[in-house]
């Protein structure tokens, strides 16, 4: 889907992230909470963050399938507006069903990882780094194992070394943490 998105002429007051929000809710939701498997929730992000991601697959420097295409001739205006939109939204802990193991073993891991040090260690990342807290817990493993795979292009090679010999169990107890936080 190609699409080119304009501010219209309403003075400042004009969001021009109005006319993307429900396509971007169809997937993310309308609250940036998805209910997608391993679809992403946006809600909390940090700004930049999103802005940049956003960027990076608009450009065609992160393949995401899925997104290939709805970001063609959108305006860096209209994707700093969308990333101020999804960051300021509330965001709420993934996980129904909190595991007290799974927990108590992904926050070990957590700690001597120290995923705290660039996700802070609340997990609600800063600036150029994602927050993890309450995240889809499918999303993050996914994404985790994409890391340690060498399976992330356009994303940040860092996290490659950080996740590397990471078992299965280990990242499903890491994710199973970080979605149960708010």
């Amino acid at each position: 889907m190609s699409m080119q998105v304009h501010a219209q002429d309403k003075g400042a007051t004009a969001n021009p992230a109005t006319s993307l929000l429900p396509m971007c809710g169809a997937c993310h939701g309308a609250d940036g909470h998805s209910a997608i498997p391993n679809t992403p929730n946006l809600a909390g992000q940090p700004r930049t963050f999103l802005e940049n991601q956003l960027i990076l697959m608009r450009e065609g420097l992160r393949p995401v399938p899925a997104m290939q295409g709805v970001l063609n001739n959108v305006s860096d205006e209209t994707i700093i507006a969308l990333a101020k939109h999804y960051a300021a939204l509330p965001i709420r802990a993934f996980i129904a069903t909190a595991q007290p193991q799974l927990l108590e073993r992904g926050k070990r891991h957590s700690t001597e990882m120290l995923c705290g040090t660039c996700h802070l260690p609340s997990q609600a990342g800063r600036d150029q780094i994602p927050r993890l807290a309450g995240q889809r817990e499918d999303y993050l493993v996914t994404t985790m194992k994409a890391f340690r795979d060498n399976n992330a292009p356009g994303r940040d090679t860092q996290m490659q070394g950080v996740m590397r010999g990471v078992s299965d169990a280990q990242i499903a107890e890491l994710a199973h943490y970080f979605a149960s936080l708010k």
